[in-house]
């Protein structure tokens, strides 16, 4: 897949979660699982948070990389790596919580 602007990944992200699909790989499972969260929690970062940097280039399967992040409803600040397979399709590849981004 080629490279998107931030903007358009966002978009894209919500196209796959409404009309396309949405692929939980296991190491991302299991970041669920050691964060105590479940896959509601991360679907609402998922549709509402923001990209804030560039994708990065994954050397080892030539993808672009995306990371989301937003707040989970216990309030928790994550961030969700993910790339796109197809324009309809996105792998989720972990999940973590970080310190909240301060409001710019």
């Amino acid at each position: 897949m080629e490279r998107h602007s931030r903007a358009d990944a966002e978009t894209l992200l919500r196209r796959c979660l409404e009309d396309g699909q949405v692929i939980p790989s296991k190491h991302f499972r299991d970041g669920l699982f050691n964060e105590g969260l479940d896959l509601l929690d991360a679907l609402c970062v998922l549709k509402g948070g923001q990209i804030y940097n560039e994708p990065e280039p994954d050397v080892r399967t030539r993808e672009w990389k995306y990371t989301v992040e937003g707040s989970e409803p216990g309030g928790r600040w994550l961030a969700i790596v993910f790339c796109f397979k197809r324009t309809e399709t996105v792998l989720l590849i972990t999940v973590f919580s970080v310190k909240a981004r301060s409001r710019q």
